[in-house]
């Protein structure tokens, strides 16, 4: 890699609680991924419409940890939330943060708010990719291996060209509305963009059980954990979180 900026932006389709995205935000941040690559996670959230507790929590949120995104939008799942999103980056973002020809990071990536990402995995796999005109996702139809015309909305990764180019694009903003990640399949393709696509099928996949042998050892996403049990068992299994008992604790039994 000659760069050490790969972003992962998170973005929710649907507003969360603040104990939703306490579950999403574990660091997975480990020495080795910090010096590999910058990623940086965010919560998307719209403003409207936006009862005052929650705007008040969602404040709070954002001062205490500064990973809160709050768009002039209504929260919605295929009515411009993920062109707003994309569309605002450019200008929110500038050409801030070191080299890479100006750009804040190399991708950008828009996830759904039940899906487990294994950082570390979805950092080596950008090491080889493109960095310009690239499109990467679990590509649909599943046999289009080479080529997909879209990636399955669980999680994509856009290059910063492409964000620039849709918030320029009067195309795009024409086409806004619609489900989001066919929607975005369908700008890319009608622009010709995207001729570096990477297809990740089946390494990010539907969560099926709590067995072993239904998680895969190269899992970059887990998608489904809508419960918070699905959430502890794919953390469980991958080791994220270990709670060991204090010797206080112990001490006391």
């Amino acid at each position: 890699m000659h760069t050490k900026k790969e972003e992962s932006n998170v973005e929710e389709e649907n507003e969360t609680s603040l104990e939703d995205r306490g579950i999403i935000n574990v660091d997975q941040q480990t020495p080795a991924l910090r010096a590999a690559a910058r990623v940086d996670v965010r919560f998307v959230l719209c403003a409207r419409p936006m009862p005052p507790e929650h705007r008040v929590f969602v404040a709070l949120e954002a001062r205490a940890y500064g990973d809160v995104l709050v768009l002039d939008c209504a929260e919605n799942a295929e009515e411009g939330k993920t062109y707003t999103y994309f569309a605002s980056l450019p200008t929110m973002l500038g050409s801030g943060g070191g080299g890479g020809g100006g750009r804040p990071y190399d991708y950008v990536m828009k996830v759904d708010d039940d899906t487990f990402l294994q950082l570390d995995a979805l950092v080596d796999t950008l090491r080889s990719a493109p960095r310009e005109d690239m499109y990467c996702g679990v590509g649909l139809p599943f046999h289009d291996r080479q080529f997909p015309p879209f990636m399955l909305g669980m999680g994509y990764l856009l290059s910063w060209d492409l964000v620039e180019w849709i918030a320029t694009s009067d195309m795009v903003r024409r086409e806004a509305m619609g489900v989001e990640d066919l929607t975005t399949g369908k700008w890319l393709n009608m622009g010709h963009k995207a001729k570096n696509r990477v297809n990740i099928f089946p390494r990010m996949y539907d969560y099926k059980s709590a067995k072993g042998e239904d998680f895969l050892e190269n899992t970059i996403g887990v998608h489904q954990l809508k419960q918070d049990l699905r959430w502890a068992h794919t953390l469980e299994h991958f080791n994220v979180t270990r709670l060991e008992p204090s010797s206080m604790l112990l001490h006391n039994f």
